[in-house]
């Protein structure tokens, strides 16, 4: 069983990891419309935009590069999920006539010294 402590390390740096993304996605021009939007189909971590495009990103976060760039870790399972809690979030904001795009950013390291990749378009919603 884990820890209480652990669960409490875990989120915290789980909201560092968000914070660092939605920091580098507003130095981009991106206005941020939701973050931790859940629903019975999943969450989605943050909901962005810019011009014409929506964008569903997936935060992905590893301490270091040692295991891997963190955006090589959402299966296809995930991406499903994304897309389920996507369209849920598209109908109960009344979103219509939008482009929509699934981005992936990768986080790797903690404060001031993680390194953050946006990758636009990282999967589709072809189910």
């Amino acid at each position: 069983m884990e820890r209480e402590g652990a669960k409490v390390e875990r989120k915290q740096w789980g909201d560092e990891g968000e914070a660092a993304a939605v920091r580098f996605l507003e130095s981009q021009g991106y206005r941020i419309r939701a973050r931790n939007y859940a629903c019975r189909h999943g969450e989605l971590d943050v909901v962005a935009e810019r011009g014409d495009v929506l964008c569903f990103v997936e935060v992905r976060m590893r301490s270091t590069a040692a295991w891997g760039d963190p955006s090589q870790t959402v299966s296809f399972a995930k991406q499903r999920r994304v897309v389920k809690t996507a369209l849920h979030y598209l109908g109960t904001h009344g979103v219509r006539d939008r482009m929509l795009r699934f981005d992936v950013i990768s986080v790797v390291g903690r404060g001031e010294r993680a390194t953050v990749e946006h990758l636009p378009g990282a999967f589709d919603a072809g189910m």
